[in-house]
Formats: C-alpha cells, structure tokens, sequence
C-alpha cells in the first residue's frame, strides 16, 4: 500500500437472535423509523423525508453524537429484500450500511450480519485512522447485541 493510500474503513459484525426472520426483519426493515433510534441510541433525532412504507430510494435525515461528536446526515434504502437484506447508504456524506438476515439452524432463529463502510476518510481524519476503525468496529458489534437485546427482550431499554 502507498502511503496515503485511501483504504476504506470497514466493519462487520453478527449475531443470532431467537426470532423468526419474518420477526427480525419487520422491526429492522419494515419498521426501521420507529425502531431504528432504540438500537441505536446515538441517534437522538429522525426524521422520514419519504412517506409511505419503507422502500428502495425511501430517504431520513438524522443527527447523531458519537462520542461527543455531533453530526447530521442524510440517507436512503438503497437494497430492499423482504426478510433477507436491507442496506442504506449516505447522500450527505459517504456511507454505506446493511443488514442482512438468514435462518439460522432449523429452529426460529435469525442470523443477522451487519456490516457499515466509510469508503474515504476525510484528510482531517486520516491521523485518527485507528481510532476510528476501532470505533466504528464497536459500534457495529454493539449493534447487533442491540437487536438481539430489543427483539428478545421487548421491555428492554437500549438507552440506559
């Protein structure tokens, strides 16, 4: 790699929740407005800037504080798979994102893999590049254990 390079930043995580798919992708995919900022709880604000259900090219404007850090964006359902995958991806700034479902075993269990990528670092950013691939690596696992806490424990609050 030359230096300098551009090297995304990319990170995966997953986990199998004790729910049916069916059940699994209605609370991410069909009913992501509601339910979005629960297991994500970086997120204090969210706004649907596209009415109707969720869909490819459906569009939210959210702000968040990761760490202190304060940022707004704007974001649309690029991939819409009923009870297998769901993606978005930045229109403000550059991000991708997905969730992708499967069943996991013969019982009604759900595998779901999530993954997030910055394609570029900003050059102000590029210093804190380990940092920030850490960072992002947490906030994916934490994802997932979120999900699997608000889907297999409904009473439970993500916010603490």
């Amino acid at each position: 790699m030359l230096f300098g390079a551009k090297q995304p930043v990319v990170a995966k995580a997953s986990t199998v929740i004790k729910k049916p798919v069916v059940d699994v992708f209605h609370f991410i995919g069909e009913d992501f407005f509601s339910n979005y900022p629960k297991w994500s709880p970086e997120v204090v604000e969210l706004k649907p800037l596209s009415t109707g259900p969720v869909q490819v090219g459906s569009m939210a404007w959210q702000v968040r504080v990761d760490r202190g850090h304060r940022t707004e964006s704007t974001f649309a359902v690029t991939d819409l798979q009923p009870n297998r995958r769901i993606a978005f991806s930045g229109v403000s700034n550059a991000f991708h994102c997905a969730y992708e479902l499967r069943q996991a075993g013969p019982d009604a269990a759900t595998q779901v893999a999530f993954t997030f990528e910055l394609p570029e670092l900003e050059l102000y950013m590029r210093p804190f590049e380990q940092l920030i691939r850490l960072a992002v690596q947490e906030g994916a696992e934490r994802t997932v254990q979120n999900l699997k806490g608000l889907l297999e424990n409904p009473t439970r609050s993500m916010g603490g």
